[in-house]
């Protein structure tokens, strides 16, 4: 499958922040992605990340189920990020060569589920350009707001803001944006959509009857790396666009571009 980037989506995600893409995945693909976080979910690798509003005691009446990082549990997702489609994607984005820093999924399950609040990647990971670094946030069921759908808020990206602590958490983050402008992006399972590390972003509860995930790998430009904060070691953040991407390979001692069509096919 082949999703080509246009002139008209890179301006606009270098204007405002983020870019939704509409079937970046295939109906396949999401089935293999689902099934998939049903064995990492019943094999207890999923953890439950929020709190009774503390920051430490974990709640029993809420879950935001969290893995990060995915790789080292899934061939399925260790390729996904090599996958031709994101590494043309995120070379058209960012430009030049970029790098895979972390993988994660969130899954908030029926009834229960709860949100991530509001912070910038970029507050985690420091790099000098926000807009040199980007999320691929994977919709692996319909998303919408009674299901907590992801919120953005565009053209937003440049300023950094102040954050503290997020006692709903046992290690997150959180800041108070101005949500003026603030936008759901309410989507269909497949859709990819990418916001830079300075784009504000949260994600709501789930009160529905069906459980939601999202799946988010980010990257960043390899003029970054060096002064990266979190994510993979600097030496384990593989190329995916540029000359040098070579389907993980690099770090993985395998192409992982061959595993995902295996994988998928």
């Amino acid at each position: 499958m082949s999703v080509m980037i246009t002139a008209a989506q890179v301006a606009f995600f270098r204007e405002q922040g983020y870019l939704v893409v509409p079937d970046f995945w295939t109906p396949g693909e999401i089935s293999d992605m689902r099934d998939e976080l049903a064995r990492l979910r019943s094999s207890g690798l999923l953890h439950n990340v929020a709190t009774d509003g503390d920051g430490q005691t974990p709640s029993t009446t809420r879950e935001n189920l969290q893995l990060c990082p995915m790789w080292p549990h899934s061939r399925l997702f260790q390729a996904m990020p090599f996958a031709s489609r994101v590494g043309n994607a995120i070379g058209a984005l960012l430009g030049g060569s970029s790098l895979l820093h972390l993988d994660q999924v969130f899954l908030k399950p029926a009834g229960h589920g709860s949100g991530t609040n509001w912070h910038q990647d970029n507050a985690y990971f420091e790099i000098a350009d926000p807009i040199a670094g980007t999320a691929l946030w994977t919709a692996v069921h319909d998303a919408n707001i009674e299901n907590g759908t992801l919120k953005v808020i565009p053209a937003a990206f440049t300023t950094p803001l102040d954050h503290e602590r997020d006692l709903e958490s046992d290690h997150h983050i959180r800041c108070y944006p101005d949500e003026t402008n603030a936008t759901s992006l309410e989507v269909k399972a497949g859709t990819a959509i990418f916001f830079c590390y300075g784009t504000p972003h949260a994600t709501g509860a789930n009160t529905t009857g069906a459980d939601r995930a999202g799946i988010a790998f980010h990257f960043i430009r390899d003029d970054q790396s060096g002064n990266a904060h979190a994510g993979f070691p600097a030496d384990k953040r593989p190329y995916v666009s540029g000359t040098k991407a070579c389907g993980g390979a690099d770090v993985y001692g395998e192409d992982m571009r061959i595993i995902w069509d295996e994988l998928t096919q």
